[in-house]
């Protein structure tokens, strides 16, 4: 794992950390590589039952493409007539995949400004906690870029398609306020408090019933491209595989006995 990416295993919570202060958390490429291979290898691994993703230092969760590497290779594509953003499908479209496709709650620490492909990833998370001193600003056509890193799937979903299309067309860091008003933010807390208050809400999530999780993540997906009855037909499917689970067993035990259940994530 680079330094660039800190991996920290609190239990079945897996924090991950994108650690690049001085340059504000962007991403060049040894980091999106890094980051790429620990959100799948988080994905992948059934004793993570939740992740949180996170920037360090206190000015930015991630800035997005790392602008002075992206300049070198727009010359040497000039030179060698190689695609300039090939880093899309090599880095950033397994990335969102991996981060939005597990089975599993997803969660950003926003500590600050999240920007571009840092803004698409925080959007990809199932929850966002912001600190009240952050912002999100998609950035892309202030540099002659359209959305990537998921951002224009994701946004519309969160927003709406016409606030979507002003904030990317427009772009302006949307405070962290305005984000909570508009869905971008789950909970805004101070700034002080905001890795406790990830960290525990992340944590709830980890001990709750995994397989349900994921489930209701994989309805939800289906049924937004989806007509009613195909979705109730796949609602079906995945509440037979959620009621087989040992954690609904539990759950229905400690109802009736009136306890509180101890999930297992299976």
């Amino acid at each position: 794992m680079s330094d660039s990416v800190l991996v920290e295993r609190d239990g079945a919570l897996a924090v991950i950390t994108i650690n690049r202060p001085q340059a504000r958390n962007a991403l060049d490429v040894p980091t999106k590589v890094a980051l790429r291979d620990a959100v799948t290898a988080a994905a992948e691994d059934p004793a993570v039952r939740a992740v949180l993703l996170t920037g360090a230092g206190e000015h930015a969760f991630c800035v997005g493409q790392d602008l002075k590497e992206h300049l070198g290779l727009l010359k040497r594509a000039e030179e060698t007539g190689e695609a300039p953003l090939k880093t899309v499908a090599e880095h950033y479209n397994p990335l969102v995949r991996a981060l939005a496709g597990m089975r599993k709650p997803t969660i950003a620490a926003v500590n600050a400004v999240a920007a571009g492909a840092g803004a698409s990833l925080a959007f990809a998370c199932d929850f966002r906690i912001v600190a009240d001193t952050a912002g999100f600003n998609t950035s892309f056509a202030g540099i002659a870029l359209t959305a990537d890193s998921g951002g224009s799937w994701t946004l519309p979903r969160l927003v709406g398609h016409a606030r979507a299309t002003e904030l990317m067309m427009l772009p302006r860091t949307v405070g962290a306020d305005e984000a909570l008003r508009l869905g971008l933010a789950t909970q805004v807390v101070p700034a002080a408090e905001l890795a406790a208050t990830a960290r525990e809400f992340a944590q709830r999530l980890a001990a709750g019933p995994t397989l349900a999780y994921g489930a209701i993540k994989t309805a939800l997906d289906f049924g937004a491209t989806h007509s009613l009855s195909e979705t109730l037909e796949k609602e079906d499917e995945l509440q037979t595989l959620a009621g087989n689970s040992e954690d609904h067993r539990i759950a229905v035990r400690a109802f009736v006995a009136k306890e509180r259940p101890t999930f297992l994530g299976r």
